[in-house]
C-alpha cells in the first residue's frame, strides 16, 4: 500500500512484473519511466499535500495498475491509478450536498467543417429560463468537464454561495481532439458555423435562443491551448478564457518523427504571439499542477499576461494533469470569472 514517511515523500512499493513507473512525473509515456528494482521500495519527493497519479510498466513497456492505489477517474488513462502525500483538500465549496441542478439541453447535428455526427449540451443553471441574457462559456472536452470535472455542480454552488453569478455552459464534445485543438483554425469556423447559431441563433431549435452578454471559452490541455488561442485572437467574439494546464509547448503543424502533434519540443508559439499582441480585451484564469510538464510553460504566460497587462489570475495546485487537479482548479476559475 503506497505510504508517506513524511508530509513531502511517498513511498511506492512495486508489485510483481514492474519494471518502471510512469504518471504525472514522466508526464505518462512521453518520457522514459522512472526505473525500479524488485521488491525495492520506490522513494519519490512531492509537493506537500500532493495528488499523484501514477501506473507501473512491465518489461514489455506495457502499463499497468497498482493494485494498491488509490482509485481514480482518468479519461486518457484508464490504468491511472493515485497516492496522496499529506492531505489532497478539496476546495470548500464542494463540501455538503448538491444543489438542485438546471436543465440540460442536448444538441446534435451533422458536422460539416469536421465530418461525422456532433455533440454539444446546452446547460442553463437553476432558475434560468432558455431566453435569458447571461454569460456564455463555451467548454471543450465537453463530456469530460460535464461528468468528471462537474463543472455544472461546481456552478451552481458558487451561485449558491453568492460569490458568482449565473451563466451558460456550452459542453461541446470533439470528435478528434487532437485534430481539432492544436490551433486548428478551422475550430474556430466550427464554433461559429455550428456550434453558436443552435445556441444563440437561428438554429437553436431546443427553445428560444440564449442572448449572451459575453462569451467565454474553457478548457484544459490541448483544449486550454485552442481556448486561448482562439479567444485572444478574436475580441470581437471572446472576452473570457479559462485554461487548465494549457499545453503551451505547442506551434501550429509541429509534429513528431511518428507524425504525432509535438508537445515536447516544439516551442511555445502562442506566448510569443501573445507577448507580441496582448490580448487586452480577455479576462483570463490559468492554473497548472506542480507535477506536470507543463508547470514551466503555464508560468512563462502567466508571466507574459502579467507583463503584458491582461487581467488574469494564476494558480498552482499540488497535482498533475488529471481531473483530480482540474476540478479543484475550476472552482477557482469560475468565482474569478463570474465574481457575484
Amino acid at each position: 500500500m503506497p505510504a508517506t514517511a513524511d508530509r513531502r515523500t511517498l513511498i511506492l512499493t512495486p508489485p510483481p512484473g514492474a519494471v518502471g513507473l510512469i504518471g504525472d512525473p514522466t508526464d505518462w509515456q512521453r518520457r522514459d519511466p522512472i526505473a525500479v528494482q524488485p521488491g525495492q521500495p520506490l522513494r519519490l519527493t512531492l509537493p506537500q499535500n500532493a495528488w499523484m497519479e501514477y501506473a507501473w510498466v512491465d518489461a514489455a513497456g506495457q502499463p499497468f495498475a497498482d493494485p494498491e492505489g488509490l482509485p481514480t477517474v482518468n479519461p486518457w488513462f484508464p490504468y491511472a491509478r493515485a497516492a496522496e502525500v499529506g492531505e489532497w483538500a478539496e476546495h470548500p465549496l464542494w463540501q455538503g450536498p448538491a444543489p438542485e441542478s438546471g436543465t440540460t439541453h442536448r444538441l446534435s447535428w451533422d458536422g460539416t467543417v469536421f465530418p461525422g455526427r456532433r455533440r454539444a449540451s446546452v446547460y442553463l443553471p437553476r432558475g434560468v429560463q432558455p431566453c435569458a441574457s447571461l454569460p456564455v462559456f463555451y467548454v471543450q472536452d465537453g463530456v469530460a468537464f460535464q461528468r468528471i470535472g462537474r463543472l455544472a455542480e461546481a456552478l451552481e454552488r458558487a451561485v449558491q454561495s453568492g460569490l458568482a453569478r449565473p451563466a451558460a455552459l456550452v459542453f461541446v464534445e470533439p470528435a478528434d481532439r487532437e485534430a481539432e485543438y492544436h490551433l486548428n483554425g478551422d475550430y474556430l469556423t466550427f464554433l461559429t458555423d455550428e456550434v453558436m447559431p443552435r445556441v444563440e441563433g437561428d438554429l437553436a431549435d431546443w427553445g428560444t435562443p440564449l442572448r449572451a452578454t459575453e462569451r467565454g471559452l474553457w478548457g484544459a490541455s490541448l483544449s486550454g491551448l485552442i481556448s486561448l488561442h482562439l479567444g485572444a485572437a478574436h475580441p470581437d467574439l471572446f472576452s473570457r478564457v479559462v485554461s487548465h494546464s494549457g499545453a503551451f509547448i505547442a506551434r501550429p503543424d509541429a509534429r513528431t518523427p511518428q507524425g504525432d502533434i509535438d508537445v515536447m519540443t516544439a516551442g511555445e508559439w502562442l506566448r510569443q504571439q501573445l507577448e507580441a499582441n496582448p490580448p487586452r480585451h480577455l479576462t483570463v484564469s490559468l492554473d497548472t499542477g506542480l507535477l506536470e510538464w507543463l508547470t514551466a510553460p503555464n508560468r512563462r504566460m502567466a508571466a507574459a499576461l502579467m507583463d503584458g497587462g491582461v487581467d488574469h489570475q494564476y494558480r498552482e495546485y499540488p497535482g498533475g494533469h488529471n481531473w483530480v487537479t482540474w476540478r479543484q482548479a475550476l472552482m477557482e476559475a469560475l468565482l474569478f470569472q463570474l465574481q457575484g
